[in-house]
């Protein structure tokens, strides 16, 4: 995956200083990288009857969309509090300086449904596995997580042990 992570860009000391952010947006830019990354992300899990891609905000939006259009199945979007019109599911989980949630409508799963979560980053896993927990109170089973980057020295895998991880790119 050198091909992707040349277009990767890190930005230092951003959102604070000692981060080591890892900007996509010169990746999403070119069509040949970001159809190559949607490609890879789900090239694992063809032929394992996914039902619904969902995808975190919001990045996992861009990434969680296509990779849903490419596999023929519909795109969940876990939504940051207030922002779904609909009566929701929540879960809450912690953060390193403090705690957040996500939410979903309802309806967004049906029973038995096989989900591939997708999303830009791993990280400490947090999102991720709040995520997974939120799809299964829903009654769906999560198949697998895919990113795009995972961030290897933070761990973010050990929270997600029971799933299958697949990650393009590792830093």
């Amino acid at each position: 995956m050198q091909r992707l992570e040349a277009y990767i860009r890190n930005i230092p000391d951003f959102p604070e200083p000692g981060i080591q952010f890892k900007d996509i947006t010169p990746l999403v830019k070119d069509p040949a990288m970001l159809k190559l990354s949607v490609n890879q992300l789900i090239h694992p899990f063809l032929g394992q009857n996914i039902t619904a891609v969902a995808g975190m905000e919001a990045r996992g939006f861009i990434f969680g969309t296509l990779a849903a259009m490419e596999l023929g199945v519909g795109f969940i979007p876990l939504r940051k509090p207030g922002k779904l019109p609909y009566d929701v599911a929540s879960m809450s989980y912690d953060l390193e300086y403090g705690s957040a949630s996500l939410e979903v409508h309802i309806d967004a799963f049906a029973e038995g449904d096989r989900v591939l979560l997708v999303d830009d980053l791993l990280a400490t896993g947090g999102t991720a596995a709040a995520s997974c927990k939120l799809v299964e109170k829903l009654g769906a089973e999560v198949v697998a997580c895919a990113f795009v980057i995972e961030l290897d020295f933070l761990k973010g895998r050990d929270k997600l042990s029971k799933y299958d991880i697949h990650s393009l790119v590792h830093y």
